[in-house]
């Protein structure tokens, strides 16, 4: 972001333009020219899978001072200002980076994003967990359901894994251990793959059966419940920044379910060209830092003593995820 002066606070004030004086509303004109974070477009789209998207609909704030992003209104609430202040632009960027280093949320609050998102409900069940948003969704007792299901190719079909109760890993088909156990057992895994892509399609089937019942006189809210969960919704959805980072935390990480993954990097790209300085600190000490408890920092003390590094405890997890900190830490 270039460096650049923002108008002093000690300027004299704009021109004051005043409407029907019965109103007691005043029109306090911008200092500097203000421009449209979203470029006067009225959504970006980013499409994922087959037929799902998430758009960006609409930002507050939409304009900001011409050189800034909308980063700007941040630092303005951080401030407690109206205007952009005394600061130049590079050190709006490091209080920023100091307030999410040091955990003030409230001033990324100040700015919010309302998207439209089309995915199938099972990711829409993850989604809602994330409490702190606006929420509408389409609703299946009003409108009939549309004919669009989520279903992975036989490549994409993954196996549950041994660590992780809530997650798969490695698919049937594809990878090395794959191909290795498929020579060994006839493609044991790609029939099993492809077992499941036929069945998500016998249950796609059910669709015909739905609409039929509808028509003849069974109601849409009670119609709909046969339908399995890899049907779309969509859905209007508004949230601050701050619980927007705590979203794409948990579900840009690596463990979150590859499905739900690609739509929270597709909404980091829509947001980093319209707040680049926050969404670079939020990789910087979130999204690609290391954190430490209180036990692997005695674990480090250790391993700087001439100990062996390991971690006081127990549990098995707990050890297997310092393991994997080790290593990211090259130790």
């Amino acid at each position: 972001m270039p460096d650049m002066e923002v108008q002093s606070a000690t300027a004299p004030p704009p021109a004051v333009v005043k409407r029907d004086p019965a109103e007691k509303i005043t029109r306090v004109p911008s200092e500097s020219p203000l421009v449209d974070v979203m470029g006067g477009s009225s959504r970006h789209e980013i499409r994922i899978h087959e037929h799902g998207f998430i758009a960006l609909m609409d930002a507050m704030p939409r304009l900001c001072p011409q050189g800034q992003t909308a980063d700007f209104a941040i630092v303005q609430a951080a401030r407690v200002s109206y205007g952009a202040g005394t600061k130049k632009v590079n050190e709006d960027r490091g209080l920023i980076r100091y307030l999410l280093r040091h955990r003030h949320t409230t001033p990324f609050e100040m700015v919010e994003f309302k998207f439209h998102i089309a995915m199938p409900i099972f990711i829409a069940r993850q989604w809602i967990r994330h409490r702190t948003a606006n929420v509408n969704e389409y609703s299946g007792r009003y409108s009939i359901v549309p004919d669009q299901f989520y279903k992975p190719t036989v490549e994409q079909v993954r196996k549950q894994s041994k660590s992780n109760r809530q997650g798969g890993e490695e698919t049937f088909v594809g990878s090395e251990s794959a191909k290795q156990r498929d020579s060994e057992t006839g493609q044991e895994g790609a029939r099993t793959a492809e077992e499941f892509v036929k069945y998500l399609e016998e249950a796609e089937a059910l669709y015909a059966k739905y609409t039929k019942l509808t028509e003849a006189g069974v109601s849409r809210e009670l119609a709909r419940i046969g339908l399995p969960v890899s049907v779309y919704t969509q859905w209007y959805w508004k949230c601050d920044l701050h619980n927007i980072l705590r979203f794409l935390s948990l579900r840009m990480d690596a463990h979150a379910q590859k499905e739900i993954r690609d739509y929270a990097e597709a909404m980091y790209a829509l947001l980093e060209p319209i707040v680049p300085v926050t969404m670079e600190a939020w990789r910087d000490y979130e999204l690609e830092s290391v954190r430490l408890t209180r036990l692997e920092v005695e674990a480090l003390r250790g391993l700087r003593d001439g100990g062996d590094g390991s971690i006081k405890s127990d549990n098995s997890r707990e050890k297997a995820e310092w393991e994997v900190k080790r290593a990211s830490l090259g130790l």
